[in-house]
């Protein structure tokens, strides 16, 4: 009898237990439901619609082939899944301000595996409210006011020096490739005060062929190689952080060079308010966020001079003015970049039509109440530069190249290459420097023309003229 009432007493426990637990599924069921989700589908599984991004993505038509068909569907909100996240795709500039401005509070920054384990997990792209603020601080000081005016004669110099090696003599360059030689070269030797090895530059490019690739570490694999590569960066950085430390450690001698990047990162260091990752981590995202789109943004802006010369010519004798009230000899000033203004019209306006970023995810830190739709916590928020760039509504005929559309100021949240709220690119200034420079020594010592001037931009994982924009030159007298 006994044991008939404890298995009776056991069955109406489980009975009870699985009734429980269909009514939580049940209200957790009609509590969802009466949440709005955003239109759109999911897909399948993990893959959902990842493969029609990534062919969009690799002809560098995202907008285009991907985000345009979904917003004539549905709207400038909707929803997909992307490597295996649901993700809401949001389009405008008040989508802009409303997420990126709450950042933090609403959302944080969350980029796929393969980005976070390449670029590191320490680096500044993944650190959320006051570490965020400490690391961003450091690099804010060495591009102040004061550091980016130190820094203007020696990205002269390190620009007539590429020149001197690169082009002179030569009738045919690799614009986009020369781009990339030097922009690595400033972003080490000027910002970061580190010398350029042999090889580096070639490491450097093969941990970015991984970054958005499947994380998934087999041998021969996009990912496999490109986490080898990164490796051997990090054992290097970590030799050069060392020595920096001990050189810092012995004396006033070693702090000489403390408005270099590197020296204040190290000092952080010392005093044990950043970590020896961090310091690497933080070291890899800076050059591959201030080399390779800037590349791209200087090889744009020459292929739109190309097809405008009437703006040509009015980019030319904006830097012959400069030149002619210079001594022979003498280099440009900060104060000098800031009379290119033209100049850097017409920059804003190539980026504007051939942005170096198609935007960057967020992830929901909560539910989200957007627009009527509720974004649920854990889902991605995926912004999109074309949403504004390309928008008739934020610019008069959006796919003519017009510099004169930057006369007058922009409304904020509109003109995004470089990201915008807290996490706005902190190497905006050097970016703007490393352009303006390039573009005046080339313009001022060079006759050029492209050699396709329809050259496809392609997208592997970030964009480049599919041949590497060769141009012919040859020397100028003006």
């Amino acid at each position: 009898m006994d044991m008939n009432f404890a298995l009776f007493l056991l069955f109406s426990l489980s009975a009870a237990t699985v009734s429980m637990l269909c009514f939580m599924h049940r209200k957790k069921s009609e509590n969802k439901s009466k949440k709005k989700l955003p239109p759109g589908k999911l897909g399948f599984f993990w893959i959902g619609e990842t493969l029609e991004f990534y062919k969009a993505q690799r002809r560098n038509r995202i907008f285009e082939e991907f985000v345009q068909p979904r917003i004539a569907k549905h709207g400038k909100i909707f929803k997909t899944r992307l490597m295996g996240s649901p993700t809401v795709v949001v389009n405008g500039a008040e989508a802009n301000r409303f997420f990126l401005s709450n950042e933090f509070k609403l959302v944080v920054s969350s980029w796929p595996s393969a980005s976070v384990q390449l670029m590191g997990k320490d680096s500044i792209m993944e650190k959320q409210g006051d570490q965020h603020r400490c690391l961003r601080g450091v690099i804010a000081t060495s591009l102040g006011c004061a550091g980016l005016e130190a820094m203007v004669p020696k990205i002269c110099s390190s620009v007539e020096l590429h020149l001197q090696n690169h082009w002179h003599g030569q009738d045919k360059v690799s614009l986009y490739g020369m781009a990339k030689i030097l922009t690595f070269t400033i972003v080490f030797e000027c910002l970061l005060g580190i010398d350029v090895g042999e090889g580096m530059l070639a490491t450097f490019e093969r941990v970015l062929e991984g970054v958005f690739a499947p994380p998934f570490e087999f041998p021969g694999s996009k990912f496999s190689r490109a986490k080898k590569a990164r490796r051997e960066i990090e054992m290097m950085l970590v030799d050069v952080v060392r020595r920096k430390r001990k050189e810092m450690e012995g004396g006033p001698e070693g702090r000489e060079e403390e408005g270099k990047l590197l020296s204040r990162l190290v000092a952080g260091l010392i005093r044990g308010e950043i970590s020896e990752e961090e310091v690497v981590d933080n070291v890899v995202l800076l050059v591959f966020a201030a080399h390779d789109t800037t590349s791209f943004a200087i090889a744009m802006t020459f292929r739109m001079l190309a097809h405008h010369p009437s703006c040509y010519s009015l980019l030319l004798q904006e830097h012959v003015d400069i030149i002619s009230n210079k001594r022979a000899g003498e280099n440009l000033t900060l104060e000098d970049t800031k009379k290119l203004r033209y100049t850097w019209q017409v920059v804003r306006e190539s980026m504007r039509l051939f942005p170096p970023i198609f935007g960057s995810f967020r992830k929901a830190t909560v539910d989200i109440e957007y627009q009527g739709f509720t974004i649920p916590r854990g889902w991605k928020v995926l912004w999109t530069v074309y949403g504004t760039h390309y928008n008739e509504e934020y610019f008069r005929e959006p796919l003519s190249f017009d510099p004169s559309r930057f006369e007058e100021c922009v409304q904020p949240y509109v003109f995004l290459p470089f990201g915008g709220g807290p996490r706005v690119c902190a190497g905006y200034q050097l970016a703007k420097l490393n352009i303006l420079i390039f573009v005046h020594f080339v313009v001022t010592r060079y006759n050029w023309s492209l050699l396709y001037p329809q050259e496809p931009v392609t997208m592997d994982p970030l964009p480049f003229p599919s041949h590497g924009m060769p141009i012919k030159i040859s020397p100028k007298v003006l």
